[in-house]
């Protein structure tokens, strides 16, 4: 089946359902151009694919459909074969990659994360508070974590705004997305220089510092690589998790006052509502069976991070997973799982934007009806287009801090 059409955003979990019950665990689908690749929707399937880096590697250069792929075919930035970054390399040389990147994830301050995701939340919240309504997906949840990652990473805040626009015009693939790609890549080339000269307390520096030793090229790519990924996934889990808040009653004690269920409501959505639906890819290293499908080597195979989430062997179907449940697949598995210190950056970032925007504005609610609200069109990214909300106008803090 062509993986596109309105469903997989609209109706994702009876569309899996539908897929599951006529394909099994591992569905025949097509990319544009009607390129074929393995959909891998069970639980058990999806975890033995991630598992098995060897069987099933991250090496795009054993894809046996490269001599059909054209050069704008649209979804080449996914398998892109020629970039020398921790997501794009295998064996040895991804493992360099790793040693030089987790440790400087890892060197960010928890406390200090913090505090940069309050400080920015508010200034955000500033530019609306005083009109009693906002769009909080472009007006907050789409600028928070970028703001902050690029505080993280080492950038003055003076750029934040620019690196805002140049990542969500890159996120949405528009007309303007090649010129976002172009502002990044120019702002992470400035960046490795600048902390040539004057390190600080940045992911970038610590990544210099490293006694493994990178090329300027790969430091910039790592970095792109790593601001890139932590900054869509993190909006759309903030998003998602405040709509699932302002539209299901269970949430209503946190919206009037309690925190309790903010952890709560965030682990719901990556189980049932997760960022990051379908993930490309991992290639056949050779002729294999796999969910009762015989694979060719070289065979595209996608990670159905969502269908495998509610896959119904491992999961009673219509029963959230809530509380301390984290078996899910929504950062990926295996070796090339997203490191833990980027998944901790990134709850970080989205769990200290939900709580100040509850503190302050406590009467928060949605300006239109929940049927009305409307979700990216993307059968690979699941977030809202936009999150209406009105409220009791309240005055800026006006914090001495610059404003992002």
């Amino acid at each position: 089946m062509p993986l596109a059409g309105p469903r997989f955003h609209t109706d994702p979990a009876s569309l899996y359902r539908e897929l599951r019950a006529a394909h099994g665990a591992v569905v025949p689908v097509s990319l544009p151009g009607e390129v074929p690749a393995w959909l891998v929707i069970g639980y058990r399937e999806l975890h033995q694919v991630t598992a098995d880096s060897l069987l099933f590697t991250r090496d795009m250069g054993l894809w046996n459909q490269w001599p059909r792929i054209p050069d704008d075919w649209p979804l080449l930035p996914m398998v892109n074969r020629r970039q020398p970054s921790i997501y794009y390399t295998v064996g040895a040389e991804h493992q360099k990659h790793v040693d030089v990147v987790v440790p400087a994830l890892e060197g960010a301050d928890p406390f200090e994360l913090r505090k940069h995701a309050e400080e920015l939340a508010d200034g955000l919240i500033d530019r609306f508070c005083d009109r009693g309504e906002a769009e909080l997906v472009g007006d907050y949840a789409r600028m928070l974590p970028v703001l902050v990652l690029a505080r993280v990473v080492g950038f003055p805040d003076a750029e934040g705004s620019g690196l805002a626009r140049a990542m969500n015009a890159l996120a949405d693939g528009g007309d303007d997305a090649i010129d976002g790609h172009r502002h990044l890549a120019a702002a992470m080339t400035r960046l490795v220089a600048a902390k040539r000269t004057l390190p600080g307390a940045d992911v970038a520096s610590r990544m210099l510092a490293h006694e493994i030793e990178l090329t300027d090229e790969e430091y910039m790519l790592d970095l792109m690589s790593v601001t890139a990924a932590g900054h869509l996934p993190t909006a759309d889990w903030l998003g998602n998790s405040l709509r699932l808040m302002l539209t299901d009653g269970r949430f209503a004690a946190s919206l009037a006052g309690g925190r309790h269920s903010v952890g709560e409501a965030m682990n719901e959505v990556l189980w049932e509502d997760t960022p990051t639906q379908i993930l490309a890819g991992r290639w056949a290293a050779r002729d294999t069976s796999l969910g009762g499908r015989h694979v060719r080597a070289g065979d595209m195979l996608l990670l159905g991070l969502a269908g495998a989430n509610g896959d119904p062997q491992v999961r009673q179907e219509g029963q959230p997973y809530t509380g301390g449940n984290n078996a899910h697949f929504s950062f990926s598995h295996g070796e090339f799982r997203c490191p833990f210190p980027a998944q901790e950056i990134a709850e970080a970032i989205a769990r200290t934007g939900i709580e100040v925007l509850l503190d302050r504005l406590p009467d928060l609610e949605l300006a239109v009806s929940a049927d009305q609200l409307v979700r990216r069109p993307s059968p690979f990214l699941r977030g809202m287009t936009a999150l209406p909300v009105r409220f009791t106008p309240t005055p800026a803090l006006r914090r001495m801090f610059p404003a992002p």
